[in-house]
């Protein structure tokens, strides 16, 4: 079966654009770089969630759903372009949060409540649960009596789950694959590797079915991980690959060889600062003026900075990092202190 075919919706600026970064070559050395800005694909500020949510979105249409149910953290890029694309096509939208309510609403949140969603529920809180798994099946049992009370009111909700369904996003990123080749095509190029976080990783999983499909395997797809383990995710991954090979009909799925996941860029945890991603962020800003996000895309920049200093690529190379949006986060109260040292207490002439 054809991509095509899949019932999809419009709700993205496609194809997104592809700039080419000659100073950040200038500085790092090693291959011609691009970035794919994912990030401005429009609808609610944009970000790769719209890939997915046109099919997410095309299957609750299908479903007569009236009300589309979400879940994800306070600053969560995917709950806010749920709701932006809930209110595109005229459905009522509630999100679950996982954590406790904060003192103040600020980036993603804060644009969460301009969009209007009907119901915000904030599940846990500071210190409870004590484990991932806990505050999913916390969220997860409040998404069901949720579900249950709209049913009794005679509404039809429709669940997207965090990151939406994997199958989604594959048939998403495949797509972007195609748009890319198209684009290096038209610059007399062809991709050697393309670079992206890896978080829920039906991003990866998408952008390795399209090499696939669109480059014979030839484009490397590397994900640099934001939060879990390589092995945990290429497993994740390579399922996915398989589901998508099923419903497209295809007579094998992409080898597990396919599959590159490096966790060497983590750090900490999953939304905590390391020195690398500061450091790509402020670069990346300075010498190309690309905004990137402290939770996705500047982690994946500063695996691509350490591959590119390790020799990793060749000068006559050409490699694409995926810019999957997440730039409202720079605005929320949290992120301040990683920041905080580019400014004096006090300017000069400040009074």
């Amino acid at each position: 079966m054809q991509i095509g075919r899949i019932a999809r919706v419009s709700l993205g600026h496609f194809p997104t654009p592809l700039q080419e970064l000659p100073r950040l070559r200038s500085q790092l050395g090693g291959p011609q770089l691009f970035v794919k800005r994912d990030d401005l694909t429009g609808l609610g500020l944009g970000g790769n969630k719209l890939r997915k949510l046109e099919y997410a979105m095309a299957e609750a249409l299908a479903q007569r759903a009236t009300t589309v149910i979400t879940v994800g953290g306070p600053q969560s890029n995917h709950v806010r372009l749920t709701v932006a694309s809930a209110n595109r096509l005229g459905l009522r939208s509630i999100i679950v949060i996982r954590g406790a309510q904060p003192p103040a609403s600020t980036g993603n949140l804060l644009i969460d409540r301009i969009l209007g969603a009907c119901e915000i529920h904030f599940v846990g809180s500071d210190g409870y649960p004590s484990t991932k798994a806990e505050a999913d099946r916390i969220a997860d049992d409040k998404i069901a009596e949720i579900v249950e009370r709209l049913r009794s009111e005679g509404e039809v909700p429709y669940v997207v789950p965090n990151g939406c369904r994997a199958i989604h996003g594959a048939l998403g990123y495949a797509s972007c694959i195609l748009e890319l080749v198209a684009q290096l095509r038209d610059r007399q190029l062809t991709a050697d590797a393309v670079i992206t976080a890896v978080g829920t990783s039906s991003t990866q999983t998408g952008l390795i079915l399209g090499s696939h499909l669109f480059s014979r395997g030839e484009i490397d797809v590397i994900g640099i991980s934001v939060a879990g383990q390589a092995s945990a995710l290429i497993d994740r991954i390579a399922r996915q690959l398989q589901e998508a090979a099923e419903v497209l009909e295809l007579p094998s799925a992409p080898s597990r060889d396919a599959i590159n996941v490096l966790d060497a860029y983590v750090g900490p945890g999953y939304g905590l600062p390391t020195e690398g991603m500061r450091e790509a962020v402020l670069l990346t800003a300075r010498m190309e003026g690309v905004l990137l996000d402290p939770v996705y895309t500047g982690k994946a920049m500063a695996g691509l900075i350490d591959l590119v200093g390790r020799g990793q690529f060749s000068e006559d190379q050409c490699v694409v990092l995926v810019h999957t949006g997440g730039t409202p986060g720079l605005f929320a109260d949290t992120q301040t202190e990683i920041f905080r040292s580019l400014w004096p207490e006090k300017t000069s002439g400040e009074a």
